[in-house]
Protein backbone atom coordinates (compact mmCIF):
# COMPACT_ATOMS: atom_id res chain seq x y z
CA UNK A 1 0.00 0.00 0.00
CA UNK A 2 2.81 2.23 0.85
CA UNK A 3 4.80 1.49 -2.29
CA UNK A 4 1.34 2.58 -4.43
CA UNK A 5 1.21 5.80 -2.98
CA UNK A 6 5.26 6.75 -3.26
CA UNK A 7 4.67 5.47 -6.58
CA UNK A 8 1.78 7.72 -6.99
CA UNK A 9 4.16 10.79 -5.59
CA UNK A 10 6.46 10.14 -7.91
CA UNK A 11 4.47 10.14 -11.06
CA UNK A 12 2.96 13.31 -9.89
CA UNK A 13 6.43 15.17 -8.97
CA UNK A 14 7.78 13.72 -12.49
CA UNK A 15 4.31 15.52 -14.57
CA UNK A 16 5.56 18.28 -12.47
CA UNK A 17 8.87 18.56 -13.29
CA UNK A 18 7.84 18.31 -17.32
CA UNK A 19 5.17 21.26 -17.20
CA UNK A 20 7.66 23.11 -15.46
CA UNK A 21 10.45 22.30 -17.92
CA UNK A 22 8.12 22.53 -21.06
CA UNK A 23 6.73 25.94 -19.94
CA UNK A 24 10.23 27.71 -19.23
CA UNK A 25 11.35 26.27 -22.75
CA UNK A 26 8.28 26.24 -24.54
CA UNK A 27 8.31 22.84 -25.79
CA UNK A 28 4.73 21.52 -26.45
CA UNK A 29 5.82 17.77 -27.01
CA UNK A 30 7.36 18.08 -23.17
CA UNK A 31 3.82 19.96 -22.00
CA UNK A 32 1.99 16.91 -23.62
CA UNK A 33 3.74 14.77 -21.87
CA UNK A 34 3.92 16.26 -18.63
CA UNK A 35 -1.01 16.07 -19.02
CA UNK A 36 -0.32 12.24 -19.84
CA UNK A 37 1.98 11.62 -16.85
CA UNK A 38 -0.75 13.38 -14.53
CA UNK A 39 -3.28 11.69 -15.90
CA UNK A 40 -1.33 8.15 -14.97
CA UNK A 41 -0.71 9.71 -11.61
CA UNK A 42 -4.24 10.02 -10.66
CA UNK A 43 -5.14 6.80 -12.16
CA UNK A 44 -2.80 5.15 -9.75
CA UNK A 45 -3.76 7.05 -7.15
CA UNK A 46 -7.77 6.19 -7.79
CA UNK A 47 -6.24 3.01 -7.42
CA UNK A 48 -4.69 3.48 -4.49
CA UNK A 49 -8.09 5.32 -2.19
CA UNK A 50 -9.96 2.04 -3.79
CA UNK A 51 -7.08 -0.32 -2.74
CA UNK A 52 -7.06 1.55 0.66
CA UNK A 53 -10.82 1.74 1.00
CA UNK A 54 -10.51 -2.13 0.11
CA UNK A 55 -8.35 -2.65 3.17
CA UNK A 56 -9.55 -0.58 5.86
CA UNK A 57 -13.07 -1.68 5.16
CA UNK A 58 -14.31 1.98 5.15
CA UNK A 59 -14.12 5.23 3.29
CA UNK A 60 -10.51 6.10 3.21
CA UNK A 61 -11.20 9.73 4.65
CA UNK A 62 -10.73 9.06 8.90
CA UNK A 63 -7.51 11.03 9.47
CA UNK A 64 -5.32 13.31 8.83
CA UNK A 65 -3.29 11.19 5.96
CA UNK A 66 -6.56 10.16 3.81
CA UNK A 67 -8.00 13.49 3.84
CA UNK A 68 -4.87 14.74 2.38
CA UNK A 69 -4.66 11.98 -0.13
CA UNK A 70 -8.51 12.47 -0.98
CA UNK A 71 -7.90 16.05 -1.15
CA UNK A 72 -5.38 15.81 -3.44
CA UNK A 73 -7.52 13.34 -5.52
CA UNK A 74 -10.11 15.55 -5.37
CA UNK A 75 -8.16 18.85 -6.53
CA UNK A 76 -6.52 16.12 -9.38
CA UNK A 77 -10.17 14.99 -10.45
CA UNK A 78 -10.88 19.08 -10.57
CA UNK A 79 -8.28 20.30 -12.63
CA UNK A 80 -8.59 17.14 -15.11
CA UNK A 81 -12.34 18.08 -15.75
CA UNK A 82 -11.49 21.84 -16.25
CA UNK A 83 -8.42 21.45 -18.41
CA UNK A 84 -10.45 18.70 -20.14
CA UNK A 85 -13.97 20.36 -21.07
CA UNK A 86 -12.79 23.79 -20.07
CA UNK A 87 -9.82 23.65 -22.67
CA UNK A 88 -8.06 25.49 -19.73
CA UNK A 89 -4.36 24.80 -20.23
CA UNK A 90 -3.67 27.63 -18.85
CA UNK A 91 -4.17 26.13 -15.63
CA UNK A 92 -1.79 23.43 -15.58
CA UNK A 93 1.10 25.03 -14.26
CA UNK A 94 -0.58 25.89 -11.19
CA UNK A 95 -2.54 22.94 -10.50
CA UNK A 96 -0.23 20.32 -10.76
CA UNK A 97 2.13 21.96 -8.30
CA UNK A 98 -0.57 22.38 -5.80
CA UNK A 99 -1.37 18.34 -6.00
CA UNK A 100 1.84 18.04 -5.49
CA UNK A 101 2.07 20.07 -2.41
CA UNK A 102 -1.01 18.53 -1.14
CA UNK A 103 0.37 15.18 -1.77
CA UNK A 104 3.66 16.42 -0.06
CA UNK A 105 2.01 16.86 3.61
CA UNK A 106 -0.03 13.78 2.67
CA UNK A 107 3.32 12.01 2.30
CA UNK A 108 4.61 13.15 5.87
CA UNK A 109 1.69 11.69 7.72
CA UNK A 110 1.11 8.49 9.63
CA UNK A 111 0.10 5.92 6.99
CA UNK A 112 -1.37 3.02 9.29
CA UNK A 113 -4.78 2.12 8.24
CA UNK A 114 -6.89 2.62 12.11
CA UNK A 115 -10.34 1.28 12.58
CA UNK A 116 -12.98 4.39 13.04
CA UNK A 117 -13.13 6.11 16.64
CA UNK A 118 -16.56 5.32 17.85
CA UNK A 119 -17.84 9.32 17.14
CA UNK A 120 -16.91 8.86 13.35
CA UNK A 121 -18.91 5.83 13.06
CA UNK A 122 -22.12 7.23 11.50
CA UNK A 123 -23.83 7.59 8.34
CA UNK A 124 -22.65 11.46 8.75
CA UNK A 125 -19.11 10.52 8.21
CA UNK A 126 -19.35 9.97 4.17
CA UNK A 127 -21.28 13.49 3.93
CA UNK A 128 -19.71 15.47 6.30
CA UNK A 129 -15.74 14.64 5.03
CA UNK A 130 -16.64 14.24 1.47
CA UNK A 131 -18.17 17.26 1.22
CA UNK A 132 -14.78 18.72 2.76
CA UNK A 133 -12.63 17.77 0.57
CA UNK A 134 -14.73 18.78 -2.47
CA UNK A 135 -15.23 21.95 -0.96
CA UNK A 136 -11.58 22.22 -0.27
CA UNK A 137 -10.39 21.28 -3.52
CA UNK A 138 -12.59 23.63 -5.37
CA UNK A 139 -11.09 26.65 -2.90
CA UNK A 140 -7.83 25.68 -3.85
CA UNK A 141 -8.08 25.34 -7.81
CA UNK A 142 -10.09 28.27 -7.21
CA UNK A 143 -6.94 30.04 -6.02
CA UNK A 144 -4.62 28.77 -8.89
CA UNK A 145 -6.92 30.09 -11.45
CA UNK A 146 -6.18 33.62 -9.58
CA UNK A 147 -2.43 33.06 -9.53
CA UNK A 148 -2.70 32.51 -13.29
CA UNK A 149 -4.73 35.59 -13.99
CA UNK A 150 -2.02 37.50 -11.91
CA UNK A 151 0.25 36.17 -13.93
CA UNK A 152 -1.09 36.67 -17.02
CA UNK A 153 -2.31 39.94 -16.17
CA UNK A 154 0.62 41.61 -16.17
CA UNK A 155 1.85 40.32 -19.90
CA UNK A 156 2.24 43.76 -21.88
CA UNK A 157 -0.57 42.71 -24.08
CA UNK A 158 -3.02 40.29 -21.99
CA UNK A 159 -5.77 38.36 -23.66
CA UNK A 160 -8.84 40.04 -22.25
CA UNK A 161 -10.95 36.79 -23.21
CA UNK A 162 -8.08 34.23 -21.45
CA UNK A 163 -9.15 36.26 -18.41
CA UNK A 164 -12.24 37.07 -18.39
CA UNK A 165 -12.22 32.70 -18.92
CA UNK A 166 -10.11 32.98 -15.50
CA UNK A 167 -12.29 35.11 -13.62
CA UNK A 168 -15.76 33.32 -14.53
CA UNK A 169 -14.24 30.42 -13.76
CA UNK A 170 -12.82 30.80 -10.17
CA UNK A 171 -16.30 32.33 -9.22
CA UNK A 172 -17.66 29.45 -10.46
CA UNK A 173 -15.16 27.28 -8.54
CA UNK A 174 -16.04 29.39 -5.28
CA UNK A 175 -19.60 29.13 -5.68
CA UNK A 176 -19.16 25.43 -6.30
CA UNK A 177 -17.10 25.18 -2.90
CA UNK A 178 -19.01 27.10 -0.85
CA UNK A 179 -21.89 24.93 -1.36
CA UNK A 180 -20.32 22.12 -0.35
CA UNK A 181 -18.29 24.01 2.72
CA UNK A 182 -22.18 24.52 3.92
CA UNK A 183 -23.20 21.01 3.72
CA UNK A 184 -19.93 20.50 5.60
CA UNK A 185 -20.89 22.79 8.66
CA UNK A 186 -24.58 22.24 8.21
CA UNK A 187 -23.68 17.87 8.41
CA UNK A 188 -21.32 18.35 10.76
CA UNK A 189 -23.66 20.13 13.66
CA UNK A 190 -26.27 17.28 13.15
CA UNK A 191 -23.58 14.94 13.53
CA UNK A 192 -22.00 16.50 16.61
CA UNK A 193 -25.70 16.66 18.50
CA UNK A 194 -25.64 13.25 18.02
CA UNK A 195 -22.39 12.34 18.99
CA UNK A 196 -21.52 14.86 21.52
CA UNK A 197 -24.85 15.98 22.78
CA UNK A 198 -24.17 19.73 21.43
CA UNK A 199 -25.22 20.99 17.73
CA UNK A 200 -21.75 23.43 18.21
CA UNK A 201 -19.03 23.23 21.14
CA UNK A 202 -16.43 26.03 19.17
CA UNK A 203 -13.93 23.70 18.52
CA UNK A 204 -10.63 25.08 16.78
CA UNK A 205 -12.09 23.17 13.60
CA UNK A 206 -15.52 24.22 13.85
CA UNK A 207 -13.96 27.50 14.43
CA UNK A 208 -12.23 27.88 11.37
CA UNK A 209 -14.70 25.96 9.59
CA UNK A 210 -16.62 29.10 9.74
CA UNK A 211 -14.52 31.31 9.52
CA UNK A 212 -13.57 30.15 6.20
CA UNK A 213 -16.76 30.12 5.21
CA UNK A 214 -17.08 33.98 6.22
CA UNK A 215 -14.50 34.45 4.27
CA UNK A 216 -15.65 33.02 0.81
CA UNK A 217 -19.48 34.30 1.63
CA UNK A 218 -17.57 38.02 1.60
CA UNK A 219 -15.87 37.20 -1.88
CA UNK A 220 -19.38 35.80 -3.31
CA UNK A 221 -21.04 39.11 -1.30
CA UNK A 222 -18.55 41.01 -3.26
CA UNK A 223 -18.81 39.43 -6.65
CA UNK A 224 -22.79 39.40 -7.14
CA UNK A 225 -23.70 42.69 -5.32
CA UNK A 226 -20.83 45.07 -6.01
CA UNK A 227 -19.77 43.22 -9.54
CA UNK A 228 -15.92 43.42 -8.31
CA UNK A 229 -13.74 41.43 -10.55
CA UNK A 230 -9.94 41.40 -11.65
CA UNK A 231 -6.91 41.81 -10.32
CA UNK A 232 -8.00 42.43 -6.49
CA UNK A 233 -10.84 39.60 -6.59
CA UNK A 234 -7.62 37.21 -8.04
CA UNK A 235 -5.54 38.28 -4.83
CA UNK A 236 -8.58 37.74 -2.40
CA UNK A 237 -8.50 34.15 -4.05
CA UNK A 238 -5.23 33.77 -3.77
CA UNK A 239 -4.58 35.03 -0.18
CA UNK A 240 -7.97 32.76 0.73
CA UNK A 241 -6.21 29.52 0.12
CA UNK A 242 -3.50 30.21 2.69
CA UNK A 243 -6.95 29.85 5.46
CA UNK A 244 -7.82 26.70 3.76
CA UNK A 245 -4.37 25.01 4.60
CA UNK A 246 -4.45 26.32 7.92
CA UNK A 247 -8.19 25.42 8.58
CA UNK A 248 -7.36 21.47 6.95
CA UNK A 249 -3.67 21.24 8.33
CA UNK A 250 -2.47 23.94 10.70
CA UNK A 251 -5.39 23.65 13.16
CA UNK A 252 -4.68 20.01 13.35
CA UNK A 253 -1.37 20.60 14.01
CA UNK A 254 -1.32 23.73 16.51
CA UNK A 255 -4.01 23.17 17.89
CA UNK A 256 -6.00 20.54 20.17
CA UNK A 257 -9.82 19.75 20.06
CA UNK A 258 -11.67 16.92 19.26
CA UNK A 259 -11.01 17.05 15.65
CA UNK A 260 -7.54 16.33 15.55
CA UNK A 261 -8.18 12.93 14.66
CA UNK A 262 -9.73 14.30 11.60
Amino acid sequence: MKLLFFVTFAVYAAAVALEFTGTAFRKEKLLKAAWIVFLAAFALHTVFFVARGVAAKRLPLSNQFEFASGFACGAALLSIVLCGRGKADWLKVAALPAVLLIMTYAALQPMEIRDLMPALRSAWFGVHIGSAVLAYAAFVIAGCIGARYLVFSKRQEPDKKALDQMDFLSYRLVSFGFLFLTVVILSGAIWAEQAWSSFWSWDPKEVWALITWIIYAVYLHMRLRSGRKGKKMAWFLVIAVFLVFFTFAGVNTLMHGMHTYG
